[in-house]
């Protein structure tokens, strides 16, 4: 059995997994802090650490039709937001490679 890799960040604000503490992303990586999850407010993330995706999935959105994978803490597998793989309408392919991290799911630490 091998060992889990978990990647540290090294920046002063850090958003962890509210269920086992590890990492997800900078504060320096949000894009947007007006998005909308699944259980309320959300963070639109470009860079995300110490997730995995699961199976591309079509889904209609609020801001349209889009593919996207959920996405999953590595450490203590909590679902925590999305990616978006594809977006079909022209004014929403800036989110595609994006991460929907939900503010439910995470915890801040460093301010």
């Amino acid at each position: 059995m091998g060992r889990l890799f978990i990647e540290s960040l090294a920046s002063e604000k850090v958003f962890k997994c509210k269920c086992c503490k590890v990492d997800l992303a900078d504060y320096e990586q949000i894009i947007s802090k007006d998005f909308q999850g699944r259980y309320g407010r959300a963070y639109l993330f470009g860079t995300v650490v110490n997730i995995f995706h699961g199976p591309n999935e079509d889904r209609y959105l609020n801001s349209g039709p889009h593919v996207v994978n959920d996405v999953y803490c590595s450490s203590c597998q909590q679902m925590l937001g999305w990616r978006y793989e594809k977006a079909y309408v022209e004014d929403q392919k800036y989110k595609e490679g994006k991460y929907i991290l939900e503010k439910e799911r995470i915890l801040k630490e460093g301010w």
